[in-house]
């Protein structure tokens, strides 16, 4: 057999087979329509950062008893994956305010800025209220769907008040954290905009810490907000985990706070406060119930604050709990109509440097017998370190032996290369992970504000019509 003819011969045979099954996939395109979702959940990991799920996926497996470094998160799993630019329009790195608020907006702001363009002004009433947009929640209500918050942080902190607030000031949570001037000029805070808000518009669900930004005792106004907000018909208000596992029959509008400002961290999580994964079930379970759908948004705000302040073990026991939380949203899904996805609104300066496959994630590197390796400076080093935060040695100030403290502690604060008193965010890209209808959306390298466009068609909502994004 002629071995030249064979091959042209079958190079023809698949030539002419792909192109068959080339125009049957066309006709199939041709005919099928996108994928719709009836509900979305957006979880968003504050502060999780590529190295902060890797060292997480590592923590978790071992915590099981399994090898680490070919565990995976739930998440990680998913079919579709993309990796995120972040930045402001003011700075290259995001804060969690713009961060947010480009995903629930499509718009891009300045650090510090929710709901809002970037002609807004830093501090500024009236530059807000010229600037604002509408964010996903506010769409989603008007096509009669149920929305949700929920947060490990206080619920008008940035992440989750971005789904209903529109201020030039994220720290305006409270009116006793108001500038008298812009109340003068007509702008509310940020726990008013969320009770207050009208009924066509407002979350059906937030749970979260943030009391001290809704009772009398700091409101410059005497208002209790959550007894107003548990006036309404069909609707409570609680502050424990008790109460939120007996929530009264009929309930549709849920807002639960749980500390005075963030919640405690998994690892001092006190009894009577729920843990993120409860939170996330009672949301789902009340926000299921309208046929039209829903769109929940949940936070793992501690792993931020906690590499914030150098403690990479609440950090990575942040992420676990969040990852849980994820898994209990699959739980209680359908993947032919939910589209999940998970992202991180920037990352943190954590690295990882070395280790054997079976040390610690939170131990020291070591060699082949075992022994501490040393650096430059002849003291130990660990496997994971910051870039910045308050682990890093003061002026005049050598920087602390890890062989001298104990670096499986939940109170360690991990060394810093430079020292602050709370570690910086940084401006590499984030990770975005999805499945469900839409989730084919997600691919390649996408810019933070594609996550709204992404979630936005998923659920079939047109664009809304505003200026072009900055």
């Amino acid at each position: 057999m002629d071995v030249r003819t064979s091959f042209g011969f079958r190079r023809a045979v698949s030539a002419g087979a792909a192109l068959a099954v080339g125009l049957s996939l066309v006709g199939a395109a041709q005919s099928a329509e996108p994928q719709k979702a009836r509900n979305v959940i957006l979880f968003v990991g504050d502060g999780m950062g590529v190295s902060t799920v890797t060292a997480a996926r590592i923590y978790q497996g071992q915590l099981r008893g399994v090898d680490g470094a070919s565990n995976r998160l739930t998440f990680e799993r998913f079919p579709n994956l993309a990796l995120v630019k972040t930045y402001s329009a003011d700075s290259l790195v995001t804060d969690s305010a713009n961060g947010a608020s480009a995903m629930m907006t499509g718009v891009r702001t300045i650090n510090g800025a929710l709901g809002v363009d970037a002609t807004v002004n830093r501090q500024s009433c009236a530059s807000a209220i010229a600037g604002r947009v509408d964010t996903l929640a506010e769409l989603v209500k008007q096509r009669g769907m149920s929305t949700g918050a929920v947060s490990t942080a206080a619920i008008t902190d940035a992440t989750p008040a971005a789904l209903y607030a529109h201020t030039s000031a994220r720290s305006w949570q409270g009116d006793f954290a108001m500038p008298k001037e812009a109340a003068a000029e007509g702008c509310v805070d940020i726990a008013r905009q969320l009770v207050d808000a009208p009924e066509a518009m407002r979350l059906d669900v937030a749970l979260g810490g943030g009391a001290t930004f809704f009772t009398p005792a700091k409101r410059l106004d005497g208002r209790d907000l959550t007894r107003e907000w548990a006036r309404r018909p069909n609707a409570a208000f609680v502050d424990t985990a008790e109460g939120l596992s007996k929530l009264p029959k009929g309930t549709r509008h849920l807002l639960g706070l749980f500390a005075g400002e963030s919640m405690a961290r998994e690892s001092s999580r006190p009894v009577q406060a729920p843990r993120l994964t409860d939170m996330t079930k009672a949301a789902i379970s009340l926000l299921s119930q309208n046929p039209k759908g829903y769109f929940l948004m949940v936070e793992g705000g501690l792993i931020d604050k906690a590499h914030h302040a150098g403690l990479v073990r609440d950090a990575l026991n942040e992420t676990v709990e969040f990852d849980a939380a994820i898994d209990q949203a699959l739980a209680m899904t359908d993947r032919a109509d939910t589209l999940i996805l998970v992202t991180a609104d920037h990352s943190h300066g954590l690295t990882i440097n070395g280790g054997h496959r079976d040390s610690p994630i939170l131990g020291l590197v070591t060699d082949a017998q075992g022994k501490p390796r040393l650096a430059g400076d002849g003291k130990a080093y660990g496997i994971l370190n910051y870039q910045t935060g308050p682990g890093g040695p003061k002026a005049g100030e050598s920087r602390v032996d890890p062989m001298t403290v104990n670096t499986l502690e939940p109170g360690y604060r991990a060394p810093a290369g430079i020292q602050m008193n709370s570690a910086a965010h940084t401006g590499e890209d984030v990770a975005a992970y999805a499945q469900g209808p839409g989730a084919e959306r997600l691919g390649g390298l996408i810019d933070q504000t594609d996550i709204f466009e992404v979630m936005r068609e998923a659920l079939g909502i047109p664009a809304p019509k505003r200026a072009a994004k900055p």
